[in-house]
């Protein structure tokens, strides 16, 4: 979806003129955002999202989705690069049980005093985003395809 779609979505739930009101901004320019753009070098007037996509593309630093993910009381993952060999499926899967594992055990450190401090928070902040990013890069490759073809490759049990 464009920007301009989102925009145009939001402001059938949200009034305009309550945006334009708390922003300080004219009601024609918060209309504006939810038009697209005047051609396709986006030459018409670039509404929030647009500014924060030119941010990521000029600095690519995923803190500032981060920020935006925690405003919005979530969290931002990235999206994985496939992994197209099948063979990859015992990889992953153990990469999920590690990750899991390391998060397990900087709570464990951190929780031996019954107190948390807030580098201990950080750490364990860090470690949750790894495993959430690595179970998204799993699941991800299980929606692609990547596995499917895992049962034919795998050696046949004797009986």
């Amino acid at each position: 979806m464009e920007s301009h779609e989102v925009l145009k979505e939001v402001l059938k739930k949200t009034s305009a003129k309550q945006i334009s009101a708390d922003m300080g901004l004219s009601l024609s320019l918060i209309y504006k955002w939810a038009e697209p753009p005047v051609d396709e070098t986006g030459s018409g007037a670039n509404n929030p999202l647009d500014r924060i996509d030119q941010l990521l593309k000029i600095t690519k630093d995923e803190r500032i989705a981060q920020w935006v993910c925690e405003r919005a009381g979530g969290f931002f993952i990235t999206n994985p690069k496939a992994k197209p060999h099948p063979y990859q499926l015992i990889p992953s899967t153990n990469s999920i049980v590690q990750e899991f594992a390391d998060m397990l055990g900087v709570i464990a450190v951190a929780a031996s005093d019954n107190t948390i401090t807030a580098d201990e928070a950080k750490a364990i902040r860090r470690r949750w985003e790894n495993l959430k990013s690595v179970t998204e890069g799993f699941v991800h490759q299980c929606e692609e395809g990547n596995f499917g073809s895992i049962k034919d490759l795998a050696p046949k049990s004797v009986v």
